[in-house]
């Protein structure tokens, strides 16, 4: 269950010098430390993988063994698993020490988009430490604050029980009325979910139906998968900043379209600056000439643009002189 997971990833479970099972550590007082597997990235562990049978509940046991290999190794990430459900752990709080808690958790039966985008980060192709690392703290928080909220949804904490009773009721909350209380607070909650799930459904099958009734507009179907992110937001301003010098600004626009984002000189489809495909391992910036000729750029950050301000500029002075 596990080597497919990790051929899933990208990685040649049949290449030694890629994937090392069994493998040992000799560094430290305690010699001849064994972990199931290692995944090794330019010749150095960097993600070590304790696996467990899929009936154990890793719910339930500790990470010892895992803190020791973690320890001994140079690796930044250690891996516990049952083959169904893989947490994810690292050294956000002493370095060198793991974490006592995981930073990331991946239940196979109950994958998400957001799951499954945070597992792609760790996949071959895409695996780069300090991006992820750079989001291990939130990743944190947020399954710990999860599962705060599950728990409290069965089994509602005093505190968050009296935090709904206050607002809702005017005298003391005694040991008795927290006691009425504790339902009446599951109940409300859990209900509210359901009835929310309820309509999303309602409102997405409705949609669905409105489709294939032809009732939806082309234009309004089309612009609903245009999603305009952070990154494109983000470089829109630095073009703008960078041509702040030659034009007034308020003459850069953006239109996002499905496929790319584009950087226009008047809102005019026929006057393109630039264009943004920002993937997160991939970002390009294509620039056209008067002949309609492309120059692909590839950049790192959105922070990078200011390195071909000159060629921003020069595509306007362009586009100027033929006025």
């Amino acid at each position: 269950m596990i080597l497919p997971f990790l051929q899933a990833l990208g990685y040649n479970i049949f290449d030694p010098t890629e994937v090392i099972p069994e493998f040992i550590s000799d560094v430290g007082a305690k010699q001849r430390e064994k972990v199931d597997y290692a995944l090794m990235v330019d010749g150095k562990p960097m993600i070590l993988i304790e696996c467990k049978s899929h009936d154990v509940d890793i719910d339930k046991i500790g990470v010892d063994q895992l803190v020791r290999y973690f320890i001994l190794t140079e690796a930044r990430f250690g891996v516990l698993t049952n083959g169904i459900i893989y947490k994810f752990y690292t050294d956000s709080e002493k370095a060198n020490v793991m974490d006592p808690k995981p930073f990331l958790e991946v239940d196979m039966r109950k994958l998400t988009d957001a799951t499954t985008k945070e597992l792609e980060k760790f996949s071959k192709n895409s695996f780069n430490v300090d991006k992820i690392l750079n989001r291990v703290n939130e990743l944190k928080y947020n399954l710990e604050i999860k599962k705060i909220f599950e728990n409290d949804l069965e089994y509602p904490s005093d505190d968050f029980i009296r935090y709904f009773a206050r607002q809702v009721y005017g005298g003391v909350i005694t040991a008795n009325i927290k006691k009425q209380f504790s339902p009446i607070v599951k109940n409300a909650l859990n209900q509210y979910i359901n009835d929310h799930t309820n309509e999303l459904l309602k409102t997405t099958l409705d949609r669905h139906s409105d489709e294939s009734k032809g009732l939806v507009p082309e234009k309004e179907e089309k612009e609903s998968r245009i999603i305009t992110t952070e990154e494109e937001i983000e470089g829109f301003y630095i073009v703008r900043a960078i041509l702040s010098e030659i034009i007034d600004i308020d003459r850069v626009a953006m239109r996002d379209k499905i496929s790319y984002c584009g950087i226009l000189l008047d809102d005019n489809n026929r006057k393109p600056i630039c264009r943004f495909n920002f993937k997160e391992y991939n970002k390009i910036v294509t620039i056209l000439d008067d002949d309609r000729n492309e120059e692909r750029i590839a950049i790192n950050s959105v922070g990078e643009l200011y390195g071909i301000s000159d060629k921003l500029k020069a595509r306007v002075f362009s586009m100027e002189r033929k006025k």
